[in-house]
């Protein structure tokens, strides 16, 4: 299937999607502002530059795309018909690198939590995950 799109506006629209501060990891920011804690955002000399690192307790959150991460949800499940293999080799290669950061993350000492962007519907629920983690001694929570 052909893009239906042309070149020009695909590329257009793929240069606005964001890496960093997007609505899920605003809202993941700011429940946990209001809980009470304090963090720091994408620092760079740690893998995978986590969306919220908590230094004092050695905790980060990452807060992924279901799209972009490739979730089991609904919408990380639709893979685009035009260009199919890219993007399955796009996403697969998305996945293989947060193995491997979370993997170096907890080499390091760190303990990680992942939040997916189907889970920001729930804020009630959202807010006990996250509290539950940075309340947590023990080890990671993916």
């Amino acid at each position: 299937m052909t893009d239906v799109f042309p070149q020009e506006k695909r590329s257009w629209i793929m240069s606005r999607v964001k890496g960093e501060n997007t609505s899920a990891e605003i809202i993941v920011r700011s429940l946990t502002h209001r809980l009470g804690y304090r963090f720091r955002l994408h620092r760079k000399d740690l893998p995978g530059k986590p969306d919220l690192v908590f230094p004092s307790q050695k905790k980060v959150i990452f807060v992924h795309g279901c799209f972009w991460h490739g979730h089991e949800c609904a919408r990380g499940a639709r893979i685009p018909k035009a260009n199919r293999e890219y993007w399955l080799e796009k996403i697969g290669g998305n996945a293989n690198r947060d193995k491997k950061n979370l993997y170096l993350l907890t080499s390091l000492g760190w303990k990680v939590l992942v939040i997916w962007e189907c889970e920001c519907k729930v804020q009630d629920k959202l807010a006990q995950v996250i509290t539950n983690f940075l309340l947590s001694s023990n080890g990671c929570d993916v």
